[in-house]
Order: structure tokens, then sequence, then C-alpha cells
């Protein structure tokens, strides 16, 4: 599934192409993604609408247009968004297409269809948003993470360190993939409870968070199965992976064996060594 950095990255790759762009058409497959895609309401709101720009928002896409209506997608596990000539042949799995005002055409496309797309019509933007804003967790690159406020997030809390990571009312965006690479950069073991961690070890881990994350979007995110950035080209961070999918190879920092567990459901991958168990 697309994390924060694959996310991102989709972002910055239509951002170009989208702005100040108007769109013409919408068109849909007529198939349902988690959600059916609301076609009668997307085109009302979004044709002969010009875009103004292109956010992130934890996992989710927020296409904003000078109207105020927002264009809002999850990009689920195998969706990609991608910019294409309007005479490109349509492939399989094309859900969404706006169509530009200079012959080019936004493609949604998404093999197993658990993305969503949805808008929030002007009049009603500022309210949806507020509710959608509330059920997020704090952004990992935004101005206020630090050390403090997770230590803060993370009292009484005694759910596993991977399981908190992830977990998308608590903090925005972090997957599968970061949360194993985050944890071993900050010498944490998977299991140890999030209320276990000194002020001084959650300074260490919001700052792993934030350079990994940055690393990973310079690199164009993590082609783990399918996922390709706007422009059709894969990611290249899973080439700096640590330790995720590297069970039974020497680690990076003192060459003993990463061992892979399952922790919530996920496949957790760390090194017995560099990331002991808290001992309270």
């Amino acid at each position: 599934m697309p994390e924060l950095p694959e996310v991102e990255v989709t972002c910055q790759g239509v951002l170009p192409h989208l702005l100040e762009r108007t769109v013409l058409a919408v068109h849909s497959s007529g198939k349902s993604l988690r959600q059916p895609i609301p076609q009668e309401l997307l085109r009302s709101c979004l044709c002969n609408k010009t875009i103004c720009t292109v956010e992130r928002r934890a996992k989710y896409i927020l296409i904003r247009f000078t109207g105020k209506d927002v264009l809002i997608i999850h990009l689920g596990m195998t969706g990609k968004l991608g910019i294409f000539s309007q005479a490109t042949a349509a492939a399989r799995h094309d859900h969404l297409v706006l169509t530009l005002d200079n012959t080019m055409e936004l493609r949604y496309n998404d093999v197993r269809r658990f993305g969503s797309v949805a808008v929030w019509p002007a009049d009603q933007a500022e309210e949806l948003e507020q509710v959608f804003l509330a059920r997020q967790g704090i952004e990992p690159l935004g101005a206020a993470f630090d050390g403090k406020q997770l230590h803060q997030l993370a009292h009484n809390c005694t759910v596993p360190m991977k399981k908190f990571l992830m977990d998308s009312r608590r903090i925005s965006g972090i997957g599968n993939i970061y949360a194993n690479e985050i944890l071993f950069a900050a010498g944490i073991h998977p299991v140890c409870p999030a209320n276990s961690l000194s002020l001084e070890q959650w300074q260490e881990v919001a700052g792993c968070t934030v350079h990994i994350l940055n690393k990973a979007i310079a690199a164009g995110g993590s082609t783990i199965s399918d996922f390709l950035g706007a422009s059709g080209q894969p990611g290249y961070f899973q080439l700096q992976l640590a330790v995720y999918g590297k069970k039974g190879e020497a680690c990076p920092g003192c060459g003993e064996e990463i061992v892979k567990e399952v922790v919530g459901g996920r496949a957790t991958f760390f090194c017995p060594e560099c990331q002991q168990e808290v001992q309270r």
C-alpha cells in the first residue's frame, strides 16, 4: 500500500501538470472502488472548474479548485495517478479520467479497487474538511512534529511501538515499510510499549521519522509491489531499506541476523541486537 512518501511523490508529480488547468470533462468506468464513485457529483463540482493546487494530507491527495470544491483521492493498495495525452489509449482499470484543457488527462488507475474517490462541494467543503481532519493524526512532516509531542501522545499508551507508529489516529501516513525502518534507525524494539520510551528516545524516533520519510520522498518512494509515480516511473527507496523484507540477512549495523515476527497482524523486521526491548 502506498504510504506517506509515495503519496507525496504522486502529489509532487502531478502538481506541475494540473496547476491552473481547467477540467473539461469527467469520465468514470462505472465500477465501484472502496465506495461507489460519485459520478454526477464529480461532474457538477469539477467540470469547467480550474485547479489551484494539489496537496497531501496523511495518505490522501487533495486537489483543490478555484471555486473551493475539493477532489479527494486515496490510492488504496494499487492506485496510481498519471498524466496522459488524450490520444493515449485507455488502460484496463482506469476508473476515473479528468479531461483537461490542454489535450491531457489525469487518470486514476486501480487494479484492486481498494482506493477511493470523493468530492467536497464548495458549499460544504469547509465543514467536511474539518470532519476529515479530526480523524487524522499528527503530520510527521509538519512543523509541530517532535519528540515532546510524541512523548505526550504516548502517555499511558501500552500498545507496541510498531502499532503506535502505524495508528493513523495518532500519526498520519506511516505504514508498515517505514515503521520498520524508523524503529531500526532509532534502535527501538517493535514490541516495546509506547509509554516505556523516555523523552530522549522519542526525540530520536521523531528525528529518524522525518529523516527517513524525506529520504524516501527524494528517492521517489518505495516500489515493493507495483507503485509507480505520476510519471510512470518506480521509486527507488527500496534499495536503501535496512531491515524491511530482509529476514535472514545481516544487520547493516552489527551483522546479526535480521528476524521477522508478526506484530499487530503485520510482518515486522528488526535486529534483535540493535533493537533490544526497553527494561523498566
